[in-house]
């Protein structure tokens, strides 16, 4: 797909190798681009869309709340978010829930409390976190060191200390490297 692209986007740094595709809207599980090519969205925005686009239910949710609020920090107290958090909670494992702005704040959040809870339980730190080669996790430096892949990590050493990555799935290698991460 070699097309001419209809838009300047030199003024975008080129972080990742975008395809040569404009897409300029999206409903249920189909994008569209600028010249009205119809494609089924595999990606869904990274994985942030799995509800499809452009939903009724969902534009109507995201247009009644950006009529009321838009955006408040953490430093507040906002009412829905405790009805979600009680929702979320009352649905899985959790007891509390950290709302985050984006996947690699989540991905820190996670290794932040993975060691306060080596700490908390184990009396001291655990400096050590597994991940898979071949995951992507973000692109902060604790998310990006956990990314099991070398071209993401180029260019932006020295990298967070304490990661290793084993193949996904191989539950012997990931008990041999979890065994041999000292304490801190």
């Amino acid at each position: 797909m070699n097309e001419k692209l209809q838009n300047d986007y030199s003024h975008l740094m080129n972080t990742y190798r975008p395809q040569p595709v404009e897409l300029v809207r999206g409903e249920g599980v189909y994008v569209w681009d600028i010249t009205g090519r119809r494609f089924l969205d595999f990606v869904s925005g990274i994985a942030v869309n799995n509800l499809g686009h452009c939903h009724p239910a969902v534009v109507d949710a995201v247009a009644r709340q950006a009529e009321t609020l838009i955006h408040v920090s953490n430093l507040y107290r906002i009412p829905v978010q405790a009805e979600l958090a009680a929702l979320l909670c009352g649905n899985s494992f959790a007891r509390a829930c950290f709302f985050c702005n984006s996947g690699a704040e989540a991905v820190e959040a996670a290794v932040k409390l993975a060691r306060r809870h080596g700490l908390q339980t184990k009396g001291e730190a655990v400096s050590g976190v597994v991940a898979a080669q071949g995951s992507f996790h973000g692109r902060t430096m604790a998310a990006m060191t956990a990314t099991g892949q070398e071209k993401i990590h180029g260019g932006f050493g020295p990298l967070v200390p304490g990661f290793s990555h084993v193949p996904f799935g191989d539950d012997t290698a990931w008990r041999r490297r979890w065994e041999r991460i000292p304490p801190r």
